[in-house]
């Protein structure tokens, strides 16, 4: 099984620790969620395109691909911006990554209506974009969108294969109380990259941790993905950029590897 982290969880990292850390804990992918103190990765000197092809030759002599591009492309948002989709997707280009991570909703949690009217007309002109550029659109099982079924829905809507899912594993069990089961059976072979993180919740509080720390049913979830023939990335969403109280990086993602191989072994994965 492909393993991969997003910069997410060390947003005080380099990129040459990035790649280092990625290649001596042997993770096989890196997701670019931000850099530093930059989210957006369009202000990043190694991702112009004056750098952006010795990049892609450090990550290939490493070993090493950039698994997604969990960019911050909002489509929900009255402030989308398309000259952001287009760099998104002639960065993913760049460094031959397959897939976008963009989000319907604003939040993790599902909060307020979203206007799905409006995410569904982006996600149809956006298609044509992405399928041109060989690169598929993933939208997050986040917010509104984390109840499968609804999210099912959307993607028939589309009836593109460049628009599938991210299945962030927390989310849909948390927020709807869906077993590992119901999610895989609306989505199925729509999965395309899977998030993976753990918690607790504490009253209305959700309290991440280190995986199997927390309550999700991470043996079960895997098992339902081994079911469906998945054979893409499991990615570390390790959000310490939000929670610096969090583990630092280095130990969650030893941590990470070790506690993934023992569950995999369970399953015979």
């Amino acid at each position: 099984m492909k393993l991969s982290f997003s910069t997410v969880g060390c947003p005080n990292w380099t990129w040459k620790e990035i790649t280092a850390c990625a290649s001596d804990l042997g993770f096989a992918g890196i997701e670019l969620r931000g850099m530093g103190d930059d989210l957006s990765l369009r202000s990043i000197p190694i991702f112009q395109p004056g750098q952006i092809g010795d990049t892609a030759k450090t990550l290939k002599d490493k070993g090493l691909v950039i698994s997604c591009l969990a960019s911050n492309l909002l489509l929900c948002d009255d402030a989308f911006d398309m000259d952001d989709a287009k760099h998104a997707v002639e960065l993913a280009q760049g460094l031959d990554c397959p897939y976008i991570r963009i989000l319907g909703d604003e939040w993790g949690h599902p909060g307020n209506s979203v206007k799905e009217e409006l995410v569904r007309e982006r996600l149809v002109s956006l298609a044509p974009l992405a399928s041109g550029a060989g690169v598929v659109l993933l939208i997050e099982s986040n917010g509104v969108w984390a109840e499968s079924a609804k999210l099912n829905g959307l993607i028939e809507t589309i009836g593109s294969t460049a628009v599938q899912v991210l299945w962030d594993m927390h989310h849909p069990f948390r927020w709807f109380g869906e077993s590992p089961q119901t999610t895989t059976a609306n989505l199925g072979q729509a999965i395309k990259h899977v998030h993976i993180k753990d918690s607790i919740l504490s009253g209305k509080t959700i309290q991440y941790k280190m995986l199997t720390y927390g309550d999700l049913p991470l043996k079960d979830m895997l098992a339902a993905l081994k079911n469906i023939g998945y054979d893409g990335y499991l990615s570390m969403e390790w959000v310490k950029r939000w929670n610096a109280e969090l583990e630092e990086p280095g130990v969650a993602f030893a941590h990470f590897t070790y506690s993934l191989s023992k569950l995999l072994r369970q399953i015979d994965w």
